[in-house]
């Protein structure tokens, strides 16, 4: 039997799929990018630093211990409702937190400040 060439329901159910897809993509980062927001703030609150150096912490936390980004966010997030963080977590975060050379740290900065 041969196959008949794709028709219009054929590309309309193709495309469909793909934007179904790409909703539920959108929407699992949207929740995501919440609890990182809410990371963002307790190492702002936690260190004081401004957003931008905390935002680093985080990322630096997520290569150090090789954990996506939203699951160290995650992670932090639960342990302000009394959860335990993660021993890998915490760890990355104390790396990330460190200063990168053995120098005495600075006096903190007024404003636009790092966070380690």
């Amino acid at each position: 039997m041969v196959p008949l060439p794709a028709g219009p329901e054929d590309d309309a159910d193709s495309e469909v799929g793909r934007l179904r897809a790409e909703n539920e993509q959108l929407r699992r980062a949207l929740g995501s990018r919440s609890v990182i927001d809410q990371a963002v703030g307790m190492v702002m609150a936690l260190t004081p630093c401004p957003g931008d150096a905390a935002w680093a912490v985080l990322v630096r936390a997520s290569q150090y211990g090789n954990v996506k980004l939203r699951d160290v966010a995650a992670a932090l997030v639960a342990s302000a409702a009394g959860r335990p963080l993660p021993a890998d977590v915490h760890r990355a975060l104390l790396r990330a937190r460190r200063p990168r050379s053995a120098r005495p740290p600075r006096p903190p900065r007024e404003a636009g400040g790092r966070c380690g």
